[in-house]
């Protein structure tokens, strides 16, 4: 959807949804790739899988293609994890990573809610061994201290994009 295409990456709880809603605020285009792409599906075949887990939670590829076909804006940031992005991954411009510690990750999964995904004992060990083993983590992505404000992640974003 845009000129210039952004994937902002990071585990759950680096704060993927609030810098993407902090850049709707600035009116730029940007996408919950989590509410508006993902679905529980086969990360190989994009398959639907019914009842499947986080291992599971994939992005429609064609979709995706298409959002970054389409040229109407000057920039589109896609904001989200997948289990697929490799599928996907060099269609972007540039690739971000939001990266937090340890404790500040533990910190704000321990305040999700229980039927939101990392708010369960299990869901949150599971993102912790994937912090630990980076084996969720884009190869040459950006990183961007996602432990400061948000307002200030943002604009750390839009100055390595020169903007």
């Amino acid at each position: 959807m845009g000129l210039r295409n952004y994937l902002i990456e990071g585990l759950s709880g680096t704060g993927k949804t609030t810098v993407c809603d902090a850049l709707l605020r600035r009116g730029l285009h940007a996408i919950h790739g989590d509410r508006e792409l993902a679905y529980q599906g086969d990360p190989e075949t994009g398959a639907p899988i019914e009842g499947a887990g986080h291992v599971h939670h994939i992005w429609d590829v064609e979709k995706v293609h298409g959002l970054i076909d389409d040229r109407s804006h000057p920039m589109t940031f896609f904001c989200g994890g997948s289990r697929n992005f490799p599928r996907f991954i060099d269609r972007f411009d540039t690739v971000f990573v939001l990266e937090v510690d340890r404790e500040t990750l533990i910190r704000r999964l321990e305040a999700r809610p229980p039927d939101e995904w990392g708010g369960r004992a299990s869901e949150r060990d599971f993102i912790l061994d994937l912090h630990a083993s980076r084996a969720d983590v884009p190869r040459e992505a950006v990183p961007i201290d996602a432990t400061r404000p948000v307002e200030e992640v943002v604009r750390a974003l839009l100055a390595h994009l020169g903007e």
